[in-house]
């Protein structure tokens, strides 16, 4: 049951990652292509349609070229300055016209059908380059006015889609712009040509657009003058596609046509003010777009389903072996240690039953051994840290005892002077803080104490002071007040303030010296500071101080006056604070000779957590 569970859920989570993967890949495939290959022709179609408004603007630019030579003629000139009544001279400038100025653009440019030029006069000059029998008679004065609104007053010419003969409008294009005379300052004629649109085939009818697709050329006004299609292509040019194109600069949209999907394609040109569309139906577009996902469908589910096959298979070999070492395992559970018997192999099951088989050969033999090992690691564990605890209290109940008994054979002294001598009150005071300062500092116990204990110690001490060195001795003091609270090792502070009366000021304190004690809190630590304005140190005494101070060792020896002499010295009370706290804390010393001295006691700030 466990092997089919476990086979059938390897097969499941198989096909699970399969599917995904392969659905992802066709997926993305398909709609990647798809895109690619619908922007592609798009563009393909559309970069078509530009060139063809190129090809065009360039060959409509040629015949605007051929109207150069007319409108700069003097015979044309002197047509449009010569009087309406004069019929000698209008017969005369329109034979030199028709014989020396339209023959030669007629064969430059043999596409021209129709040429002309009519006056404000009234007067026309007509030539048609293939049948000179065939030249209307026209209404000068009204064909004049039609020109003249259409065409721009700047002299450029512009497009028409009408011809001047009755009946020929359609597949005509004229090219016409307002011209003048030698006299006049202003346009007081037009000079216009006519060309057949069909010969615009050659450019227009490049275009394949497949079964279906259509290529339109609308003028200014949205007219259909030219269509590669039939009636049918009329049909697709609806009013609503025409007025949706009008109203756009170029690009694409898409428009339902008697329910066919179409694509539109547009140009402007630029020159002409004509608009070139193409027309595609979106199915021809995506005919490749469907093979190639018909392709990505059959090839996904031939793929999908050879590897749902392999996966099956993987699974079925790697649950039977997982089963025969899941019940070699539950052997072992109840203390039966027997290997595995299985076919050899070299992957890394083979590997886990081989290392199995190894570990059951292997634990029993070192079961015993291990709890043995154990038993008495432990054991030499306790005792050891039970060693290193009575050593460290012994220590420091050593340091703490340090009292310099000079210190205390001196005071009786002063006592015992004072009370021969005569009946003070003094010796009450000296009496009264000799007693709490022994009380304070016979206290053994590694409980720490506040800052205002510490003072309160500082204060009895130079109680003391004061009477035995006749003088008033004072401490200037600026912890803040929240800070009274904090907490440190007894015997710490005194020890500093007698290091100071002792060496900063061995000939008494005089007006102008002071010892200031300071507290502040800097991130995790609480740093106590002593400073005094005392003679100082040199720089060697100095760096001697500070190389044992961080060799961690004790002032035993007389020599060592300059740290030690008078009571607890600073290697006493710096030890006693890594005792307590560890080795990151302790004295920090800053002096210069001349100067003074500055002691800082470094301090854990959240004691409950840093003390060790």
């Amino acid at each position: 049951m466990m092997k089919r569970s476990l086979s059938i859920r390897l097969f499941f989570h198989f096909a699970i990652v399969i599917t995904l993967s392969l659905s992802a890949i066709g997926l993305f495939t398909y709609t990647y292509a798809s895109t690619e290959m619908n922007d592609q022709l798009a563009d393909n179609i559309a970069q078509t349609m530009r060139n063809t408004a190129y090809q065009t603007d360039l060959y409509l630019q040629n015949y605007d070229r051929a109207t150069y030579s007319i409108l700069s003629n003097g015979s044309v000139k002197h047509l449009l300055d010569m009087s309406s009544e004069d019929s000698y001279a209008y017969y005369e400038y329109s034979r030199q016209i028709k014989r020396n100025v339209f023959p030669p653009v007629f064969m430059l440019y043999p596409q021209i059908k129709f040429l002309y030029v009519i006056g404000e006069n009234g007067r026309v000059v007509i030539d048609d380059n293939q049948n000179s029998a065939g030249i209307p008679d026209i209404d000068a004065a009204q064909q004049y006015k039609q020109l003249l609104a259409a065409t721009p007053a700047n002299g450029e010419s512009t497009l028409l889609t009408r011809s001047i003969r009755s009946g020929q409008n359609a597949n005509v294009i004229t090219i016409a712009r307002r011209i003048r005379g030698g006299s006049s300052y202003t346009p007081n004629g037009v000079l216009a040509m006519e060309v057949n649109v069909l010969e615009l085939d050659n450019i227009w009818g490049e275009l394949d657009l497949g079964q279906g697709g259509y290529q339109y050329v609308m003028d200014q006004n949205g007219n259909v003058i030219y269509t590669s299609g039939d009636e049918e292509a009329q049909t697709v040019m609806s009013s609503s596609t025409v007025d949706r194109l009008m109203h756009m600069e170029a690009g694409s949209l898409e428009q339902n046509t008697d329910g066919t999907k179409r694509l539109f394609i547009s140009e402007l040109s630029a020159y002409s003010g004509w608009r070139f569309v193409a027309s595609v139906p979106l199915s021809e577009l995506q005919r490749p777009i469907a093979t190639i996902r018909s392709a990505t469908l059959w090839v996904g589910a031939g793929t999908l389903l050879a590897a749902l096959v392999v996966a099956y298979r993987i699974g079925a070999s790697q649950v039977e072996p997982i089963r025969v070492l899941m019940n070699g395992m539950r052997q072992t559970e109840k203390g039966i240690w027997n290997k595995v018997e299985m076919k050899e192999r070299r992957d890394e099951i083979g590997v886990l039953i081989r290392s199995y088989n190894l570990m059951v050969s292997r634990l029993s033999d070192m079961i015993e051994s291990v709890y043995e090992s154990e038993l008495h690691r432990q054991k030499s564990e306790i005792e050891l840290q039970q060693e290193a605890l009575e050593r460290h209290r012994a220590e420091f109940q050593a340091l703490q005892l340090q009292i310099n008994p000079h210190f205390l054979y001196n005071t009786l002294e002063t006592i015992k002077c004072y009370a021969v001598v005569q009946d003070s009150e003094e010796i009450t005071q000296m009496v009264e803080s000799m007693a709490h300062m022994l009380r304070y500092s016979i206290q053994t116990n590694l409980e720490e104490i506040t800052v205002a204990n510490e003072l309160k110690h500082v204060l009895a001490y130079l109680s003391i002071m004061k009477h035995r060195m006749d003088r008033e001795l004072e401490v200037e003091v600026i912890i803040a007040p929240d800070l009274l609270l904090e907490k440190m090792v007894r015997l710490t502070l005194q020890p500093l303030v007698e290091n100071v009366l002792q060496h900063a000021f061995p000939r008494g304190m005089e007006p102008g010296h002071f010892i200031r004690i300071d507290a502040r809190r800097l991130e995790d630590r609480f740093l106590v500071i002593v400073q005094d304005n005392g003679m100082g140190m040199s720089n060697a005494r100095l760096e001697k101080l500070r190389r044992r101070l961080e060799l961690n060792r004790l002032a035993g020896e007389d020599t060592d006056d300059v740290y030690h002499r008078g009571g607890i010295g600073l290697m006493n009370v710096h030890r006693r604070i890594q005792l307590v706290f560890g080795e990151t804390y302790g004295l920090m010393m800053e002096s210069e000779e001349g100067m003074g001295t500055t002691i800082t006691m470094a301090l854990p700030a959240d004691q409950h957590s840093k003390r060790i």
